[in-house]
């Protein structure tokens, strides 16, 4: 038996502390991490809260082993190798158990929160105890699942947090917009109700209730609550723009007029929907001109940006053509030319592939002619446009007699 204990004394002194590595080292740390973080150097205080964290996590792994009771009696009767594995697979767990002091873990979660490091953050506060966790842990946990867009675990440590703390309107307001995004409107109509029991004067949960209501379809009730933000003096765009469309779902084609219109005033008159939606408005209520602007306006704001066409076009006809996919390069390269019809080396490009490679003679000597018409237009072309011009001519005489002839046979 002796031998086991030995074995097991040996084994401890292998995880314990070096010299100067014991509490009052980790509480040096950590004090030199808080000053950093008093200074907003988080890149100094993040290395002070990792050493603190790995002095914890020694520290506690040394006092679960001190507590592990091993079989000794049963382990006394095994051979001395198999013992051995045991000992190490208990000392392993032990060691692996050992959670480090919440108060150090939360530092060093703060830490990584503020230097938006948000993944680290929510793997050391989600395996703390619930009831560790303060008020702004919890929120930091939440927010971290949300800014990495895990919606699901979002709403599930927001919904533990609201469940504690549930005056918080902003994690309130946040919950219910993320119960609505995820198609679940009722229930963040439930969880900003329960709050409006004691307060409606919170805005950033009144305008998540309003449009919980309104994806809900709950015109009416929606409705009441725009109202309600926009006597508080909330005239951001959202806001108008959110309640001018509840209007017009209930037919007070007036009011939605009054929202929508400086609604896209404040958009600078580039929102194609508040565009669009106050034309129809506009038309409805006999206001023909202004609504016909309007719709015009809209129309200009549906077009594509034709910079980036251009790219995305010409890369397309790229991808095609190297791929083996004829026709549709070509296409793509049509579509190419509508937002860039200067480009010469496009309609040589459909020119040859129709020619060669699709065998359309036709619509490839009127792309061939096409190209001809604007490169002689170049005050200044280059040797290789000259090169693409003397061969697209060669081609274009050779439809011309290639027509003669057909045209002689059918004279005779």
């Amino acid at each position: 038996m002796n031998k086991f204990l030995t074995l097991f004394s040996l084994a401890l002194l292998t995880v314990l502390p070096v010299k100067g590595e014991d509490s009052d080292s980790l509480s040096v740390c950590l004090q030199k991490g808080d000053s950093c973080m008093q200074q907003y150097n988080t890149f100094e205080a993040l290395k002070y809260y990792q050493r603190a964290y790995e002095l914890g996590k020694a520290v506690a792994g040394k006092q679960a082993k001190d507590t592990l009771k091993l079989p000794i009696e049963d382990l006394d009767k095994l051979p001395q190798e198999e013992a051995d594995k045991i000992i190490d697979r208990l000392i392993a767990g032990a060691v692996k158990s050992a959670t480090v002091p919440y108060y150090i873990s939360a530092k060093l979660a703060d830490c990584y929160y503020k230097r938006s490091n948000y993944f680290q953050c929510s793997e050391l506060l989600k395996n703390t105890p619930e009831d560790s966790l303060s008020h702004e842990s919890f929120r930091q946990l939440a927010y971290s699942y949300k800014k990495q867009d895990d919606t699901g675990s979002f709403i599930y440590w927001a919904s533990q947090l609201v469940n504690r703390y549930p005056m918080d309107g902003e994690m309130v307001a946040g919950l219910t917009l993320a119960f609505t995004q995820t198609e679940q409107p009722q229930n963040g109509i439930a969880c900003a109700e329960q709050y409006c029991k004691v307060d409606t004067a919170n805005i950033e949960v009144n305008r998540a209730l309003a449009d919980a209501y309104f994806i809900d379809r709950q015109f009416p009730k929606a409705t009441k609550i725009y109202e309600r933000l926009l006597e508080q003096g909330d005239s951001t765009f959202n806001t108008l723009y959110s309640a001018g469309m509840c209007y017009t779902k209930t037919d007070s084609l007036e009011r939605a007029y009054q929202c929508l219109k400086p609604a896209l005033w404040l958009s600078k008159m580039q929102h194609y929907g508040a565009a669009y939606r106050l034309g129809v408005v506009c038309v409805d209520t006999k206001r023909y001109d202004e609504g016909l602007n309007y719709l015009a306006l809209a129309i200009e704001l549906m077009k594509p940006d034709t910079t980036v066409m251009r790219a995305i076009t010409l890369s397309q006809g790229e991808g095609y053509y190297l791929t083996k996919k004829y026709p549709e390069a070509v296409e793509a390269w049509k579509q190419h030319l509508s937002y860039y019809p200067a480009s010469l080396a496009t309609y040589y490009n459909i020119a040859n592939t129709l020619a060669y490679l699709i065998k359309d003679e036709e619509q490839a000597e009127g792309y061939y002619r096409q190209f001809l018409d604007r490169a002689r237009q170049e005050p200044k072309p280059t040797q290789q446009l000259v090169d693409m011009m003397l061969q697209a001519e060669e081609i274009v005489k050779y439809y011309d007699n290639k027509k003669n002839k057909q045209n002689k046979r059918l004279v005779k």
